[in-house]
């Protein structure tokens, strides 16, 4: 194997990511974690143009780690949660600021979960909104409330004009309904596999990339008359990307990969650059922050999505995966897209 977990989507049913089954997820409203310290809208804003951005999906993490005045795993449930603006202006090319990755973990002993694993049914009497204060549209903190019904609470204002467009005029006063605005992408399930180790295949390819750059400096095959053109285009493009190259044959095994996960890892690099010039340590500890993930550009393919675009999204954390008074501590981003190619 090669220590890569490759994530796929699944069809699932609501209850099945619920947090209470600490779920890996794509789309819908966030499964959150900590109950007591979610994100203010604030820290949801896009850097560009300052709108509340919306979930893209979740990854749960355990981490071992404990706290030793307590001797309890700090990290026994960690999940990571990735925000990205909805505007497409917003999404420059080879720029984050339109993305956001928060960590937030709880110890097996606390007071949102049980201490042994949930049962996988539905259960009917489970609901954020009876625990915590949701926005009714995205699902993420809300402070605001319907003035009229006031069983309804949002984040922003204009969450709650394009709610009260999409259903909530007719809803109000009646009770609440459990639906997908527009605005959120469509719900699925997370699912993983070990990928199979295909190292050597791709190193071989690369040594014959490299035999046939030495024998076209040596003059060889300089006319090039007994080289077929398919080859010629492969070799060219790989000449022109060799990271482009690497990463469209690692994904040909497995097409439908949305998540590629390897804590300490390296990214799949979809471009030779940019590539980050250094990661920043952690603002909370202080430590340094490793490779845990990556998001792949199948998931907008798997998303039905045209607007927003990506090469690959990777995620960096803290190597101590730090926990203290604070939750959702915000975490390092780096987005590289297709390189241009000019002729």
């Amino acid at each position: 194997m090669s220590g890569v977990e490759l994530g796929f989507l699944q069809e699932c049913a609501p209850w099945q990511v619920e947090s209470r089954l600490f779920p890996s997820k794509v789309g819908g409203k966030p499964a959150w974690l900590d109950l007591d310290n979610l994100p203010t809208p604030e820290r949801l804003q896009c850097k560009n143009c300052q709108q509340t951005m919306v979930f893209l999906c979740q990854i749960y993490a355990p981490y071992e780690g404990v706290n030793e005045s307590t001797q309890d795993c700090y990290n026994f449930h960690r999940t990571l949660f990735v925000f990205i603006c909805r505007n497409p202006k917003c999404c420059q090319r080879n720029s984050s600021d339109n993305i956001k990755v928060f960590r937030s973990s709880l110890p097996r002993a606390n007071k949102f979960y049980g201490y042994d694993p949930p049962q996988d049914k539905p259960d009917p009497e489970f609901s954020l909104n009876k625990l915590i204060s949701l926005c009714n549209l995205c699902g993420c903190m809300a402070e605001k409330q319907c003035s009229k019904c006031k069983n309804v609470y949002y984040c922003s204002r204009e969450h709650q004009i394009l709610d009260w467009k999409e259903g909530h005029k007719r809803e109000c006063c009646e009770l609440p309904r459990d639906r997908l605005s527009k605005l959120l992408f469509s719900q699925w399930e997370i699912i993983t596999e070990p990928e199979e180790e295909i190292e050597d295949k791709v190193i071989s390819e690369e040594e014959e990339l490299q035999k046939f750059n030495q024998l076209k400096q040596e003059g060889k095959i300089g006319t090039m008359c007994n080289v077929p053109e398919s080859d010629l285009n492969d070799h060219a493009s790989a000449d022109q990307d060799k990271s482009f190259t690497k990463f469209k044959k690692r994904i040909s095994y497995d097409p439908n990969q949305v998540i590629r996960y390897q804590k300490g890892g390296s990214p799949l690099w979809i471009a030779s650059e940019p590539l980050p010039e250094g990661i920043p340590d952690c603002n909370f500890c202080c430590g340094p922050r490793r490779f845990e993930f990556q998001i792949m550009p199948q998931l907008l393919t798997m998303l039905k999505e045209n607007e927003l675009d990506w090469g690959v999204i990777a995620v960096y954390t803290c190597v101590n995966s730090c926990a203290d008074t604070v939750n959702y501590k915000e975490e390092f981003v780096f987005k590289q897209d297709v390189e241009l190619k000019t002729i």
